[in-house]
């Protein structure tokens, strides 16, 4: 587990530096560029999003409706309340800047894949967690871009009824057509999800690389200090922890079971990199800074999956 989460880190990383060194094919504008191929590549990832869904699984899983209520209120009202109580702190337009990148990490859906796989490592409820995730990921496409509207607005550059029809274009639609057709591709989807998995990746990578690539010509990164962005990384581990705590609190509370509370743990706590880097090309297209909100959800994703890994491991064994 822990080499492919180091295989991937070390692919982002590496498109940061080829975006560092070698921006123009990031920039370029000519009729066969990243800009077309990054949006093909979204409009797939989202249609065999729908083609994985089950819509028997989902119907099933809307009965245990606590758990749901739980891992959906941590992710989309949670995550932004604890991110918009230090907005009056931020001062600067760095900080604004800066605050912005963490409240777009904190307005995002759950991850997916991940979920589940930590899920059923530490045996949890495998069920609950293939709903919330799946659910989550539709969720997102509403209000991420909700959440964001009430201050993004405010920079001048958030179009809502543009960014609205584009995301039904590029993300509703293939999600959606892809659940009709579920029942005939469905099975043959699900023999090639390590394909998708890294298809996904492949994607997220030119998105990152594009979007870096971008914000280092525009010179973004040189008003953006060391110490900025270890305060992110900080800023993101404490994150994570409080919202864990706050999550294995309230699951105990509400009277959870041992596999309850590790889905409610897991999807909860988590934030998808894949809705992230495809959200902020959507959001944030004519935005110089948008490398920069993709860096909290990059560390983000790091962080959730070695910390996630080792506690899913030491459930798991406790389990026996």
């Amino acid at each position: 587990m822990l080499k492919k989460i180091d295989a991937f880190i070390l692919g982002l990383l590496t498109m940061i530096l080829l975006a560092w060194f070698f921006p123009q094919p990031g920039i370029y504008n000519g009729s066969v560029n990243l800009e077309l191929l990054t949006d093909i590549g979204i409009t797939l990832i989202f249609f065999f999003y729908g083609l994985k869904l089950s819509p028997q699984q989902m119907k099933e899983g809307l009965s245990n409706y606590r758990l749901h209520l739980l891992i959906q209120l941590a992710t989309f009202v949670l995550f932004p309340l604890l991110v918009i109580a230090f907005k009056p702190l931020m001062h600067t337009g760095e900080q604004q800047m800066i605050w912005l990148a963490m409240f777009f990490l904190a307005a995002l859906p759950s991850t997916v894949s991940s979920s589940v796989v930590m899920v059923v490592l530490a045996r949890g409820n495998m069920a609950g967690a293939i709903f919330n995730a799946s659910i989550s990921g539709l969720i997102g496409i509403v209000l991420t871009p909700l959440w964001m509207g009430l201050f993004w607005s405010a920079e001048g550059t958030f179009d809502f009824s543009e960014i609205i029809v584009d995301l039904v274009i590029k993300i509703l639609v293939p999600v959606m057509v892809g659940l009709l057709l579920h029942r005939y591709f469905g099975r043959f989807i699900k023999r090639h999800l390590k394909l998708l998995a890294r298809f996904d990746k492949m994607v997220i990578l030119l998105i990152v690389y594009k979007s870096f690539s971008k914000s280092f010509t525009a010179g973004l990164f040189e008003e953006i200090s060391l110490l900025d962005l270890l305060l992110i990384g900080i800023s993101v581990l404490v994150l994570f922890f409080v919202v864990y705590g706050i999550i294995g609190l309230a699951s105990k509370a509400m009277g959870f079971n041992r596999e309850d509370t590790i889905a409610a743990l897991f999807c909860g706590s988590k934030k998808s990199l894949v809705h992230g880097t495809v959200f902020s090309k959507v959001l944030f297209q004519n935005a110089t800074g948008q490398g920069l909100f993709l860096v909290p959800i990059m560390i983000y994703h790091a962080l959730q999956l070695i910390i996630v890994s080792f506690i899913a491991e030491k459930k798991g064994r406790a389990a026996g």
